[in-house]
């Protein structure tokens, strides 16, 4: 496990550091969606978690669920576009999951993508986002998770 800044970053994950997404891939052409422990920490506690449903399409770079804490409300973005198969129901029901558990029980949605292959090499792998989220965590002004 990579720790920035007493960030936990599975290495076995893909992300987007800039939206602060987490990607796994689940070996049927499908990806599984979530926020970082960083995202959390920013956010705070998450109060309210609307996904796309089932069954709808998501572009490229835009949302595939409204996220809501006392601090933020905004837009979770996938690099990947396609169409979401699977929404995480029990974090509609308790949306605080991510912030106790982001990478397994808190993750989002799963999609399966149009274009992987694009989508997957604007992605780091967990292993090597070190020094990416070190310069990101520079660039926000943000010390690091509690």
């Amino acid at each position: 496990m990579t720790v920035v800044r007493g960030c936990n970053l599975p290495d076995d994950l893909l992300y987007d550091v800039a939206n602060h997404v987490w990607f796994r891939e689940l070996g049927d052409g499908r990806v599984k969606l979530g926020m970082t422990t960083i995202a959390t920490a920013l956010a705070g506690e998450i109060v309210a978690f609307t996904p796309k449903k089932a069954g709808r399409k998501v572009e490229a770079g835009k949302s595939c669920a409204t996220i809501e804490s006392g601090k933020w409300v905004g837009p979770a973005k996938s690099v990947a576009g396609g169409e979401v198969s699977e929404v995480n129901e029990a974090m509609v029901d308790k949306p605080n999951i991510a912030n106790s558990d982001p990478y397994d029980a808190g993750w989002m949605v799963i999609i399966t993508p149009d274009d992987w292959a694009s989508a997957k090499a604007e992605l780091v792998l967990g292993s090597a986002v070190a020094p990416s989220y070190e310069a990101k965590m520079d660039a926000d002004g943000f010390g690091g998770c509690a």
